[in-house]
């Protein structure tokens, strides 16, 4: 049996609504905000509701009277001339009501807190409800002896599609914070996707900080007895993510020298041995259609960047015979010069090609710009690797961590237009359901500051806007939200909200979310999230473990 701790009170200033009731309770009962009571209703219904704000109150009409009650400040004893009379009272949001009636609860009605049934009868994640479930933490409700840990599970289908798609991950950088989190999602779903899912899903992530990312199918022998134990719990089995492939960007000196990535030179090699890990270059002949993505962060209101793109995509003299990039830069250079000087003539501008000349020779500066593929080496294209080799179960992770603005600017743009393309062009029959897509620090490509003409900009929103319909599935992160292109974050259904600061809370991203929730944001612990998702009647505070792959030091 349920405990009982309060009654609705209906007052004329504070009255109950179909969206919201008020009830007393002792003011030694402990509750929180995100626990959940339930209410007696007509024709022997429930009505369901989620603590929002609690207050204390008592008899006192001032805090002067209330000053003078205790012997006019007297601070030393425990009890005042007067004892007042106090109480809690607690404002309620309404989640649903077991048989949809939402006429205002009554005054006097008993309300009770809920057993684990009625917590998912509440937030919508009874088995009735939640029809493909994917498991995304649990929920810590009440404390006390009132304790109880509730498992979280979603409607993948609306988080994977086709009901609804995307997850917008936020929150500042800390200790089991966004990337923690978007982890334990990404191997619940390699898990369930394996043993339970008709559909096949691969995923491809980018490794953006040190070597975050650059273990992931190692196991984390430090993981505690408990976390574990919370793995188990919820029917997920503590071990890294499976199928996983490493891809380092090239560098000319030796691999055991490697300045291009953050990865310790013998664990790069051991997996490299292990067949686990590769090299990726860009060559100029498979990179002429993606010339663009040189200039994603130029800004190009007059199109003049764009002319000199498509000039060169055209194979127009003097470019019809370029084969490198140190040629392109050759071909480049004429066109700067003017006809006085031994240029050759053509429509654009010669001041357009000079500004052109310095973005490509800035951008195309890093190792992984190269003549040729040593495929015997190790040495791959991302595009072939996608468009020919990934499949089902598959885990790409691409570090990028090492690399400038530039270089990491254009290795997203290729991998998310080469997914693009092989969803689109279905060339081969293993062609995964679901493609993952997993982006870090996505303000690079897809804040308010990007240019509005960069081809990554508008590469992520048609993914947003279309790729829920192709199976393209975006998982995003970063520290503000508000700082996020509109139809980025909009289109992504699932939001997921970590410890932030004040001024974040205070943008107009956080208005629908209730005050008293805002300034939960702010003390959000490690490993808490809250998390709003269609199939939830109501924001959640969910909890999850320690990741269970391999963890580095300030990684």
């Amino acid at each position: 049996m349920t405990k009982i701790i309060g009654k609705v009170s209906a007052t004329e200033s504070s009255p109950s609504t179909i969206d919201e009731f008020f009830f007393w309770t002792d003011k030694r009962q402990i509750l929180s905000p995100f626990d959940i009571v339930k209410v007696e209703h007509e024709c022997n219904s429930t009505t369901y509701g989620v603590i929002e704000e609690i207050n204390h109150v008592t008899d006192s009409p001032s805090h002067f009277t209330s000053y003078i009650s205790s012997d006019f400040g007297a601070i030393d004893d425990n009890v005042g001339n007067m004892n007042r009379l106090g109480m809690n009272y607690v404002k309620v949001r309404v989640s649903c009501n077991t048989q949809n009636i939402y006429t205002p609860v009554l005054n006097d009605r008993r309300v009770s807190l809920c057993d684990e049934n009625d917590i998912k009868v509440a937030l919508g994640l009874s088995e009735k409800d939640v029809q493909n479930p994917l498991v995304c933490g649990y929920l810590q409700m009440y404390q006390g002896d009132a304790s109880i840990k509730v498992p979280v599970v979603l409607n993948s289908h609306f988080l994977l599609g086709p009901d609804g798609a995307h997850i917008n991950v936020s929150g500042i950088s800390g200790l089991a914070a966004k990337t923690s989190f978007s982890m334990f999602l990404l191997k619940a779903i390699q898990e369930k996707f394996r043993t339970e899912n008709n559909e096949t899903v691969a995923f491809v992530f980018f490794n953006v900080k040190g070597r975050d990312l650059m273990a992931i199918d190692e196991p984390n022998t430090e993981l505690s007895g408990k976390d574990q134990k919370i793995y188990s719990d919820l029917g997920l089995s503590a071990q890294p993510f499976e199928n996983v492939r490493y891809y380092y960007p090239y560098s000319k000196d030796k691999i055991t020298a490697n300045v291009q990535s953050y990865a310790h030179p013998d664990d790069v090699n051991t997996q490299i041995k292990a067949g686990k890990a590769k090299k990726y270059k860009f060559t100029y002949e498979k990179c002429i259609e993606k010339i663009d993505l040189l200039l994603a962060n130029e800004d190009d209101s007059s199109g003049t960047l764009e002319s000199c793109v498509n000039y060169i995509i055209n194979r127009q003299e003097p470019f019809n015979a370029v084969d490198s990039w140190p040629t392109l830069l050759e071909k480049i250079d004429e066109c700067t010069k003017t006809e006085a000087n031994g240029g050759k003539k053509n429509e654009i501008m010669v001041t357009s090609w000079r500004k052109f000349k310095r973005c490509v020779k800035k951008a195309i500066q890093s190792n992984i710009f190269i003549s040729n593929l040593n495929e015997e080496n190790g040495e791959i294209d991302l595009t072939d690797e996608i468009s020919n080799n990934l499949t089902n179960g598959q885990v790409m992770v691409i570090d990028i961590a090492r690399l400038d603005d530039n270089a990491q600017s254009f290795v997203f743009g290729s991998v998310a237009r080469a997914i693009y393309d092989m969803k689109l062009g279905a060339e081969r029959d293993n062609i995964p359901d679901k493609v993952i897509l997993f982006v870090d620090e996505l303000n690079k490509y897809a804040s308010n500051d990007v240019p509005k003409s960069s081809p990554i900009l508008q590469q992520l929103l048609d993914i947003a806007e279309r790729g829920r319909s192709l199976g393209i599935i975006l998982f995003s992160v970063e520290q503000f939200r508000s700082a996020i292109h509109d139809r980025v974050k909009g289109n992504c259904a699932t939001q997921a909200y970590g410890r932030t600061n004040a001024i974040e809370v205070s943008k107009s991203d956080y208005r629908y979310i209730p005050k008293v929730y805002q300034n939960m944001m702010t003390r959000l612990s490690p490993g808490e999230y809250i998390i709003s998702n269609p199939a939830l009647r109501s924001l959640v505070n969910i909890r999850f473990p320690r990741p269970a792959y391999k963890q580095y030091p300030n990684g």
